[in-house]
């Protein structure tokens, strides 16, 4: 079982990578080596490896002493070792769908909690299909959207409810999600798996299917409920008193929330509703505004489902891997905002403020998935095993971590 004493609090796998590089540093500045956190880098070339743990060095030099573990995440004998030397392995090797499903099996089957970056929908479901019984039997607590996608929906969901609960004593009845403000630009490692999702999907009509529909992420027997699948044109929200566009991220964190309610006993109710939007400005600009982002998105959807033109846009785009400088990642940040509706009195609606203080896509992401990483591994966590998201396995712990050391709050305004 996982909780049973282990080598390793905490295998990072991928370290080499960009994101794995920006974990691995965060890990080092806030819990050191070979303190109260025991952990190691992971990945399939030594060489890199080692090059990592020698940059790492410069900035600290305790870091030398860090543990590599070496392997292919193809080789199912390797990870089943692996696995089982750590409590927690957090993975920042995508595109999910192609590289990660061996390493979740492995975790389910050895009681290894697992975190991750996904936000491939279709790559969730067949885990979920695939792994719940074993990771319910072996105590293995598989978490995945632990980045941008979809930590602050996901946790500013529950935030926002907790507090409605708190004041008002009852849940709100729908939450809007609103993208306020963001600076930074797209990872490469989510343009390669929105990819990789685009090619399947030539073959594989399911993989679709599984974005489209609104509760696809829900328990198998529970896929039903009030919302309808994301709008692909832009609204008004008289809440916010602007124009909302769509939201590129709201296709996976919407499903994510709606998961969170599912797991946490519908504790907002079978008929609450979720939606995300980024604003866009009121008046005759904030129209046009968000009628041209609509209409690019839609152009856009269609252009990645023709091959030729997909393999055109994969060539000239961010690639894995790489990734904006230091400077521009402690540039960026993100703000967004939630409204939540009281069920019966208009005037008892919430609204929070959730902000991360670097890019959304690397910097502030690098941060989130670490501080769950040691959340699963340190934290009184109470769920039992099985595939939960941040808001139902770790809930307030995590949003608690987040707000002391990673850069992000969650307030309420007034």
């Amino acid at each position: 079982m996982a909780d049973q004493e282990r080598e390793y609090d905490v295998i990072l796998w991928g370290a080499s990578g960009f994101t794995g590089k920006l974990t691995a540093e965060y890990l080092l500045q806030h819990y050191g080596v070979g303190g109260e956190l025991r952990w190691a880098l992971g990945g399939r070339n030594e060489q890199k490896l080692q090059d990592v743990r020698t940059r790492l060095s410069e900035a600290d030099a305790s870091a030398s002493e860090l543990p590599l573990v070496v392997g292919d995440s193809d080789d199912g004998a390797f990870l089943d070792a692996m696995v089982q030397r750590a409590t927690v392995v957090c993975t920042t090797v995508g595109p999910y769908a192609k590289y990660g499903a061996k390493l979740v099996g492995a975790c389910a089957a050895r009681g290894t909690h697992y975190c991750d970056l996904t936000g491939e929908a279709h790559f969730m479901r067949r885990m979920i299909d695939a792994h719940q019984q074993a990771a319910r039997d072996s105590g293995a607590r598989i978490v995945f959207t632990c980045g941008f996608d979809s930590i602050p929906s996901d946790l500013g969901t529950l935030f926002v409810q907790d507090e409605m609960r708190r004041r008002h004593g009852v849940a709100a009845a729908s939450v809007r999600y609103r993208v306020v403000g963001m600076r930074g630009g797209a990872s490469g490692g989510t343009i390669a798996s929105a990819m990789n999702m685009m090619e399947e999907a030539a073959t594989d009509p399911s993989v679709l299917e599984v974005m489209d529909a609104p509760y696809s992420l829900n328990p198998a027997d529970q896929q039903q409920g009030p919302d309808q699948a994301e709008r692909n044109t832009g609204w008004y929200d008289e809440a916010f008193g602007q124009w909302v566009m769509p939201f590129v991220m709201g296709v996976i964190n919407t499903k994510v929330v709606r998961r969170s309610n599912a797991l946490l006993d519908y504790a907002w109710g079978k008929e609450f509703r979720y939606d995300e939007g980024v604003l866009s400005g009121d008046g005759p600009g904030g129209w046009l505004k968000s009628a041209a982002a609509s209409s690019a998105a839609i152009v856009g959807r269609g252009a990645m489902g023709a091959g030729p033109i997909r393999r055109l846009i994969a060539s000239r785009v961010p690639q894995p891997g790489t990734g904006p400088s230091k400077r521009a990642r402690e540039a960026g940040y993100f703000t967004v905002e939630l409204w939540a509706e009281h069920p019966e009195d208009a005037d008892k609606a919430l609204r929070a403020r959730v902000t991360g203080d670097r890019d959304p896509g690397y910097g502030s992401t690098s941060k989130m998935l670490a501080e769950s990483a040691v959340c699963l591994a340190k934290d009184a966590v109470s769920v039992g095993g099985g595939m939960w998201t941040p808001a139902s396995a770790m809930g307030s712990m995590l949003i608690e971590r987040l707000q002391q050391r990673a850069g992000l709050t969650f307030e309420l305004l007034d």
